[in-house]
């Protein structure tokens, strides 16, 4: 199975403070990987850094997308190549309704035009997909949107938009049971489709449940330290990290479990 994603040695930094210490990933096509980690550890920084955040200065190290060298590509650009990802705390946009955001991105990373009308349509079925008032639609871009209205917007975007390698940012943080459910299910629809690979940033395992990962990759201190597949995530959920601490000679630390 080809790479869809590589990364090789990145080394990432924020006001000089070195974040990421020679990060290298492979993501196949079809493939779901899992990313855990404490907090802080650098999980948010490298999927941000995959997509071209100006916060993150890439020191060192390549990131390729389908064998190219994207170093140099903007957020939009990489994202017209079909990368996307979903925010810990969306930003807010007044003024632009949830509908015209969506149906103008799609039109900008499609290049095709899309009549009104094709889009209420496709549109209104993704939400009830994500059990979301149609309503929704006409509201401003997460202004005064609930912690959950926020997640299920992001999860909408990546239907709507269709990208082929989705980083979801721990996409199920503040949902309640059954909004867990739904946007699970939802995603576990999505990438039905082996041609879409997925990276998933999570202290939870309930989403995992219906979004079953192929890899897990343990991030601390900025270096994955250790590699494997569910086994991992079930060890991690029962132990936490300081296991993984103690095999390295780390410090232990006050566990950060999955719940």
């Amino acid at each position: 199975m080809s790479n869809m994603l590589e990364v090789s040695n990145l080394k990432v930094a924020v006001d000089d403070v070195e974040i990421l210490q020679g990060i290298d990933l492979e993501i196949g096509r079809g493939e779901v990987h899992v990313l855990m980690g404490p907090n802080g550890a650098g999980k948010s920084t490298l999927a941000r850094t995959i997509m071209a955040d100006p916060q993150f200065e890439q020191v060192e190290g390549d990131i390729y997308f389908e064998g190219e060298n994207i170093n140099e590509f903007s957020t939009d650009e990489r994202a017209k190549l079909g990368i996307f990802l979903t925010f810990q705390n969306p930003l807010e946009v007044a003024g632009i309704s949830v509908e015209d955001f969506l149906r103008t991105t799609k039109i900008e990373l499609t290049g095709e035009d899309i009549s009104v009308i094709k889009f209420k349509r496709e549109l209104k079925g993704h939400m009830q997909d994500l059990d979301l008032d149609q309503a929704y639609a006409e509201r401003y871009l997460n202004v005064g949107f609930s912690g959950g209205e926020k997640k299920k917007g992001e999860i909408l975007q990546m239907s709507v938009l269709n990208p082929d390698l989705v980083m979801l940012d721990e996409p199920d943080s503040g949902l309640d049971v059954d909004a867990v459910r739904i946007v699970s299910e939802t995603v576990a629809d999505f990438l039905s489709d082996k041609n879409k690979s997925c990276l998933i940033i999570t202290h939870h395992s309930v989403i995992l449940e219906s979004v079953k990962p192929d890899f897990a990759h343990i991030l601390i201190d900025g270096k994955i330290v250790k590699r494997g597949g569910p086994e991992l995530i079930e060890r991690v959920n029962d132990e936490g990290y300081n296991w993984i601490r103690e095999e390295l000679g780390l410090e232990k630390v006050h566990d950060e479990v999955l719940d």
